[in-house]
């Protein structure tokens, strides 16, 4: 099966409020529509995840961004402009998104993917997907496929093929809160 084909797959089965298991410019994540409220409450489900713990969403663009943040401060366009890794970066005031994704102070953490798979999978659904790690709450993050435990890899609806052989490290992405004002603070 082709990037392609698997990508339709996948987005068809996000369309219906399943979730997914998928490779992100990060690591192998879960994710789903981060607009639909009952997709979003199964991955904390499975993920057995306290509901104060925020995930985070992907989108492929920056008018993307733009449609789920109500106001990007400039400080964020620099800060998405000059990286060279992967950047989540968190803001104040989340729009258009299941309500469990936004945090209690009301802010959402966002990275715009550049990989290839996770960046179709936006495209094609015409909304950001949510990307949390393939794991249990507590447990260790698996940094290649083969390291995804079967509880997870059976709670979820679709499971892509691209990249599952794939031993390239990756690493998590770096996480910065940039507030009104351009305040910014380094997280992780």
């Amino acid at each position: 099966m082709d990037i392609k084909e698997d990508v339709r797959k996948a987005v068809e089965c996000m369309r219906k409020g399943g979730i997914i298991l998928y490779p992100t410019d990060t690591i192998w994540g879960i994710g789903c529509d981060a607009t639909n409220e009952a997709a979003v409450r199964k991955i904390y489900e499975l993920k057995r995840r306290a509901d104060s713990k925020s995930m985070i969403v992907l989108t492929d663009s920056e008018s993307g961004l733009e449609k789920i943040v109500e106001d990007v401060p400039e400080v964020a366009w620099q800060l998405i402009d000059a990286a060279v890794t992967p950047l989540t970066i968190i803001y104040d005031k989340a729009i258009n998104v299941a309500p469990s994704l936004v945090a209690e102070d009301g802010s959402i953490g966002v990275r715009i993917t550049k990989e290839d798979y996770s960046r179709a999978l936006c495209r094609e659904l015409h909304r950001p997907v949510v990307s949390t790690s393939a794991n249990i709450s507590g447990e260790k993050a698996p940094a290649f496929f083969d390291q995804i435990s079967e509880e997870i890899k059976k709670g979820v609806d679709y499971i892509a093929r691209y990249r599952r052989e794939d031993k390239t490290p990756h690493s998590a992405s770096n996480i910065i809160k940039v507030s009104k004002g351009g305040v910014v603070r380094i997280i992780r």
